[in-house]
């Protein structure tokens, strides 16, 4: 048996914060959810880009509701563990492909 090991592992999204995220919230889980919406922006245009700065306002509700219609998710503007989730999946996909550049 062969075990790989590494230095660092990276551009693994963390876990869902246990709580939804929504207009008001704020912290680093607010964060990193904005800071992948706008790497997933940069592939999906019709998503607004937001400033990433921990707080979950107006435009950042825009942003969710916008990835939410177009990933078939109901358009609440609120970060729940589906969306999480899909947001988390979406991120990894365009990631991994912009590292084959």
């Amino acid at each position: 048996m062969y075990i790989n090991t590494a230095e660092q592992i990276s551009g693994i999204p963390s876990s869902y914060p246990g709580t939804e995220l929504q207009t008001g919230s704020r912290g680093d889980k607010v964060r990193q959810m904005q800071e992948q919406l706008n790497v997933i922006a940069d592939v999906y245009s019709a998503i607004p880009r937001i400033t990433a700065d921990g707080i979950f306002g107006a435009m950042t509700a825009a942003a969710v509701k916008e990835f939410q219609s177009i990933f078939g998710l109901p358009q609440t503007g609120v970060v729940d563990f589906p969306t999480w989730y899909k947001i988390s999946e979406i991120y990894v996909g365009i990631s991994r492909i912009a590292e084959l550049r």
